[in-house]
């Protein structure tokens, strides 16, 4: 049952007189329930709660982290379909994605649980003493990594379950051993606060100590910021904007103890794409690159943004194919207001730019938050020399780019900036010629797809999800997969200790 209070630890609070509504973006009406804002208050008491938290959780062994994260997927699968209902509300997305949605933020939890339920994700180092070595003796050294504390997240808008309360930044934090805050996103409130439901259940059931986990309401960046400048807070995880990622990292970094952000933000996924590949199976590529296009209204941190080819014969042919197979697919709802009105100011304001053309647009009314995908052109010239076509534009949106040749592409390839991925489509005779492009994306993106699309981002330890600024805070580190649990720990090394004293999995 969704009450529209917080969670601080296991108790429903909701002191402040301020609330908000979430949106129904499909109807483009108010849901029922109001949603309480954390007070200043609330927040302190969240977060110095998780603080005496940590001082236990950090210490209960794997086995019992592992329970507990397996009993959080147990529960969000016992919501059943209030949690789905609440989700296709929230969101406008249609039922299937919600429920695909629930099983891979259910598959985190288990794998997060299985990496901790032993200690080798630990990266345990043992180096033992040599008292006999010359010229100097050698101490016993060994090293481990230790949790942080606690953590606050983001909840992202375009993942209301995956990158959310129980997402991913929250599942592999509280596996480290860190307790977590979530500051739930006003788009999908509802939807939060059952799976905060969830949580708070396997906690209890788990023996978890109270204040490992809590969820707090909020429009704007008045809880945001709260909760990034209190001193009990050791480190943050976002997905969003680079204008909010941002402002987190700046305000974290002023802190008279500056802790870590680890904001996954802004990307346009170079796609390029060789004449060879247009020639032989530009129909088959169109295809494919409109439905990646347009998938999920073009609300995925990996849509393919930006392609680029070179100008031939069949050029002209394939970028007219592609537009007209984008614009046949149904116009379809954004996850609301805001990020639909940011859609058309941001794709008018790159339409409007010197020597952009319009190949394809879906024509007609609207309803009020179905978005009308587009596909665009301009030439290289334009591009090296405009960086307002370098935005990310949101949604069903697509900037393709013909350049004069090979050196021109590879000139726009090494002048991006950090993306989360890059995409080469080409053929098997040309595998010899792809060296530079391949060595020029290293050096720009987080991940490099092959004859493939970028959206789609497999949960698994060889996953990279993050990249050099603005695709995220920090490129050495992923926001998906087990690896992304490396964010909440730092090493500790023991020197000369007794082995009474260490931790059991360094004895």
């Amino acid at each position: 049952m969704i009450t529209g209070k917080n969670y601080i630890g296991n108790t429903l609070s909701a002191n402040g007189s301020v609330t908000h509504h979430s949106i129904n973006p499909k109807l483009n009406i108010p849901t029922d329930v109001p949603f309480y804002e954390a007070t200043e208050e609330e927040v302190n008491e969240a977060i110095n709660l998780a603080w005496e938290a940590f001082k236990e959780y950090r210490r209960i062994p794997g086995v019992r982290r592992a329970a507990f994260l397996n009993a959080i997927a147990d529960e969000i699968l016992a919501l059943d379909q209030e949690l789905i209902d609440a989700y296709t509300t929230e969101s406008g997305l249609p039922e299937g994605r919600a429920i695909g949605e629930r099983g891979r933020t259910v598959y985190q939890l288990r794998t997060f649980a299985d990496l901790v339920s032993n200690d080798e994700w630990r990266e345990n180092v043992i180096d033992e003493a040599n008292p006999d070595r010359e010229p100097l003796p050698k101490d016993d050294l060994r090293k481990t990594l230790k949790p942080l504390g606690p953590v606050v997240v983001f909840a992202a808008s375009n993942f209301p379950l995956a990158f959310s309360t129980a997402g991913g930044d929250t599942a592999s934090a509280l596996a480290a051993g860190c307790p977590v805050i979530v500051k739930a996103h006003a788009m999908h409130s509802g939807t939060s606060e059952l799976v905060a439901s969830a949580i708070i259940k396997a906690a209890e059931k788990t023996g978890m100590p109270n204040g490992v986990f809590s969820n707090l309401m909020g429009r704007g960046r008045t809880v945001g910021t709260a909760l990034v400048k209190h001193t009990n807070v050791k480190a943050v995880g976002f997905t969003g904007s680079i204008s909010g990622g941002r402002a987190l990292f700046n305000l974290a970094s002023q802190r008279e103890e500056p802790i870590p952000v680890f904001a996954e933000m802004g990307s346009i996924n170079p796609v390029i794409i060789t004449s060879k590949a247009i020639n032989n199976r530009g129909e088959d590529i169109a295809t494919t690159y409109a439905s990646s296009i347009t998938l999920g209204t073009g609300q995925f941190c990996t849509n393919p943004g930006l392609i680029l080819t070179v100008e031939s014969d069949k050029t002209n042919a394939f970028l007219n194919s592609l537009a007209e197979k984008t614009v046949a697919i149904e116009a379809q709802c954004m996850l609301g207001p805001n990020i639909k009105k940011s859609f058309v100011e941001n794709s008018a304001s790159i339409v409007e730019q010197k020597g952009v053309q319009v190949l394809g647009t879906i024509d007609g009314k609207l309803e009020a938050n179905y978005a009308a995908s587009h596909v665009v052109t301009v030439s290289g010239t334009e591009f090296l020399a405009n960086p307002k076509l370098h935005q990310e534009v949101f949604g069903p949106f697509s900037l393709v780019v013909t350049c004069s040749d090979e050196n021109q592409l590879l000139q726009i390839v090494n002048g991006l900036e950090g993306q989360l991925t890059g995409t080469i489509i080409a053929e098997e005779e040309e595998y010899s010629e792809l060296y530079d492009l391949i060595d020029a994306l290293e050096n720009r993106v987080g991940r490099i797809i092959f004859n493939g699309v970028p959206t789609g981002v497999e949960v698994s330890p060889s996953m990279q999800h993050g990249g050099p600024y603005p695709a995220s805070t920090d490129s050495r580190f992923t926001a998906v997969g087990t690896g992304s649990i490396k964010r909440w720990v730092r090493p500790v090394s023991y020197q000369s200790f007794p082995k009474e004293l260490l931790p059991t999995y360094l004895k």
